[in-house]
Order: structure tokens, then C-alpha cells, then sequence
């Protein structure tokens, strides 16, 4: 089943060595969803033959995960060995409270912190003047 490094691997394979996913059967079924890109190509095959240096990107844990191959693998071994197969190129998650200025609370009206708690009674009648006008 295993082929030769000069011909590729399989992709449900491969995404299984790498430990993106935690079974085969869970990566084959994600390459046939359409989620999956390889060099900018939309895959819906298991099957299809991942070469080194190919560019995945695909939707992972809330984030669109970009990686390129740098060796084909033999085996799922540990987490240290799965981690040289692949580069990661994902760009880094923006800081939580690095928010663009104008989605801030402060230059709008009737708009309250998160984590704030309750507004008193006189804050809530000054919210309802606030939306009746």
C-alpha cells in the first residue's frame, strides 16, 4: 500500500501520519467534504498523491491552517516526528485585544463592555431613552 517517495502519498495518509487528524477514516472523510486545498486547488479525493512541497490549506480548530510538505512519511509515529513532515505557514491569530478601532465600544452609543455586569437602574433608563429616540 505504502508507495515510493518519487510517485507521492496518498492524502488521507498523509494527514493522518502528520496528526491533523485522529484517525484515517476521519482525514478521508474531510478530503472528500471540498475543504481541503492543495496548491490552490480544491480536492475532493482521498486518493490524490501528495508530493514535498506541496501547499495544503485547510479550515482546522477555528483556523485556516496552511502548510507545506517537507517529507512524505513512513509511519504515524509521536508528535515530534509528525512535526517535521510538514511547515507551518499559517499566518498568526491576531492578539484578542488588538481590535480595529472602529469595532470598539468607545465612540459608540448604548454599547457596554463585555464582562462589565449589569447595567444599575439608571443605566438601563438611559438605554431606553437611547433606543426610543
Amino acid at each position: 500500500m505504502a508507495t515510493s517517495e518519487d510517485t507521492g502519498r496518498r492524502l488521507d495518509l498523509w494527514l493522518w501520519y502528520a496528526r491533523f487528524f485522529k484517525s484515517r477514516t476521519i482525514a478521508t472523510r474531510f478530503c472528500q467534504s471540498g475543504r481541503l486545498r492543495v496548491n490552490e486547488t480544491v480536492i475532493k479525493k482521498a486518493h490524490y498523491l501528495l508530493r514535498p512541497d506541496d501547499v495544503l490549506t485547510f479550515p482546522k480548530a477555528g483556523q485556516v491552517r496552511v502548510v507545506r510538505v517537507v517529507d512524505l512519511g513512513t509511519r504515524r509515529g509521536p508528535a515530534k516526528e509528525a512535526q517535521t513532515l510538514y511547515e507551518d505557514l499559517t499566518p498568526p491569530a491576531p492578539k484578542r485585544g488588538a481590535q480595529p478601532a472602529d469595532t470598539r465600544a468607545e465612540g459608540r452609543v448604548g454599547v457596554r463592555e463585555a464582562g462589565s455586569g449589569r447595567p444599575t437602574k439608571r443605566q438601563r433608563r438611559a438605554l431606553d431613552r437611547l433606543r426610543d429616540d
